[in-house]
């Protein structure tokens, strides 16, 4: 299926839906809609060196040490093996109409944000603080999850889009401020790399704000740049529970129907959280028309469609459920720990200086 035939087939679709099943396809936590013959779908799976959070996997060491290999082939059979673990798992809960958290196969990973300020706390969930480097095992990972067939294997998400990584504790407020020179030379490159040279499938968006505006509603960042300027046709989803920041910590604005239209209006597709609940709410309102609700729609039902979801035979249905955490996976998974493991050495004059200590 190319993306062009997904697209007809989402337009298609969504078009037999009312308003207010639109909007409920808007939510991470994707409601059925039975009479159309629609299952239910949680967005959210991590995958960032393992498939996480839903049982036996195969738990490759974590993105800061796969950078340190320096092996940009390597990354990329990481993350192949990843998603076919992936795969695995989920024909077995399609297979027993588990539609869980930690069950789909469009995982958000990788975070490519530069590691530059070490109280961000997440600093080995990224490839490190270099742009380049970032960008070359990001495009390799995104290859890796998504395959190249006629269907996607899985989707990845580049996060967290854009100039993130300050102070945990502050993210739900804090304004990053910077400037268009290092916006493009620190902070964009490897979005725009796994953007334009691996077809990533979704972007999400970070907590903070960017130069006063939200990232998950950022007029600049998200139409200009990612839509308009690389022409990103995938996905956006909001980091989970970042909408509500807009409303309560950010003060942009004033109610949670205004956070919801903002949002939409500036092409985030998908919320991971709550707030578009009150999209309908937005719509009632006149703060939002049902074009804004129907093209994301379309944009999260093209995804669906190129995961083979509606397919009589899925696709990547016959792989061999030994495949999970088999012995050639924990083999690939020893290589990669090789490369980057640092011993401790000199220990006679370690072990003096902490006696000294005391």
């Amino acid at each position: 299926m190319t993306k062009n035939e997904a697209k007809i087939k989402a337009k298609e679709l969504v078009a037999k839906m009312t308003v207010e099943e639109k909007i409920s396809q808007l939510l991470y936590t994707s409601a059925p809609i039975e009479r159309l013959g629609i299952k239910a779908y949680n967005w959210w799976n991590e995958g960032s060196h393992g498939v996480a959070r839903a049982g036996t996997a195969t738990v490759f060491p974590h993105t800061i040490a796969m950078a340190a290999t320096f092996d940009p082939e390597l990354v990329e059979k990481i993350a192949d093996v990843i998603s076919t673990e992936g795969r695995i798992k989920y024909n077995q809960h399609v297979k027993y109409n588990d539609f869980d958290i930690f069950k789909g196969i469009t995982f958000w990973a990788p975070n490519i944000n530069i590691f530059r300020d070490p109280r961000w706390g997440r600093g080995q969930e990224t490839f490190g603080e270099d742009p380049f480097l970032s960008a070359t095992l990001g495009v390799s990972f995104v290859k890796g999850i998504q395959g190249d067939g006629e269907f996607y294997k899985a989707t990845a998400c580049s996060k967290h889009f854009a100039v993130h990584s300050g102070p945990e504790k502050d993210r739900h407020g804090f304004d990053a401020q910077v400037s268009l020179h290092d916006m493009y030379e620190t902070y964009l490159p490897a979005f725009e790399k796994t953007v334009k040279e691996a077809g990533v499938a979704g972007v999400m968006g970070a907590y903070n704000r960017t130069n006063g505006h939200p990232c998950c509603a950022h007029p600049y960042l998200l139409k200009e740049v990612l839509r308009k300027n690389w022409n990103f046709d995938g996905y956006i989803v909001s980091d989970c529970g970042a909408l509500n920041d807009i409303y309560e910590h950010h003060k942009y604005v004033n109610t949670k129907a205004e956070a919801a239209a903002v949002s939409l209006k500036n092409t985030c597709d998908l919320n991971c959280g709550e707030i578009y609940q009150h999209l309908i709410d937005a719509y009632e309102e006149d703060l939002i028309t049902e074009e804004y609700i129907t093209v994301a729609a379309e944009r999260l039902y093209t995804i669906r469609f190129l995961l083979g979801e509606f397919e009589e035979t899925r696709p990547f249905s016959d792989i061999s459920y030994d495949k999970l955490d088999c012995k050639e996976h924990r083999e690939l998974n020893l290589k990669t720990a090789q490369p980057w493991m640092v011993l401790l050495e000199n220990k006679n004059n370690f072990m003096e200086y902490l006696s000294e200590l005391k």
